[in-house]
């Protein structure tokens, strides 16, 4: 009987997660229609079921649309703010996940360079080096901390006078 129990609990997860799949691929599809809000209904679905497999793409994919303010119902920094934090839930939820790096690291950028949330970007970034100090985009954490918050001018400034 009980492996009767384990046999229905696998038959149930494949279910489920090809049931994600063709919800993830549906998403996907109302994207290229361009239907939005469509796309993020599903999206925010398949990220709030938990599965290890599609969360973590459908938060990456909510990310990305916000980041690229494809919903244009939203202003700017609404959607910059929704697309930090996607990022910032991805890293969170599914800190193992190949790609919660870039994740932490997007959102430390978005907090810095369009939401102007300095402290909580150095606190971000910080811990971008401290859990991830190998990662390629190491160098460039290190190199926004020594930025952060400084206008372009000030930069270049900077920059002349370390050479």
């Amino acid at each position: 009987m009980k492996k009767f129990y384990v046999l229905v609990f696998f038959i149930g997860l494949i279910a489920c997660s090809k049931s994600l799949e063709n919800d993830f691929n549906k998403a996907n599809e109302l994207l290229k229609q361009n239907k939005i809000e469509e796309a993020v209904a599903e999206l925010v679905k398949i990220a709030e079921s938990g599965d290890k497999n599609f969360s973590p793409k459908a938060l990456a994919q909510l990310a990305t649309i916000y980041q690229n303010k494809m919903d244009k119902s939203i202003s700017d920094s609404e959607s910059a703010d929704k697309a930090q934090f996607y990022f910032r839930t991805l890293y969170d939820k599914y800190p193992e996940h190949p790609d919660a790096p870039k994740a932490l690291f997007m959102s430390a950028f978005i907090l810095a360079n369009e939401l102007n949330k300095y402290d909580e970007a150095t606190k971000s970034y910080k811990l971008f080096l401290e859990k991830f100090p190998e990662h390629e985009l190491a160098a460039s954490a290190k190199q926004e901390l020594e930025y952060i918050g400084l206008s372009p001018e000030e930069i270049l400034k900077k920059k002349m006078a370390q050479q």
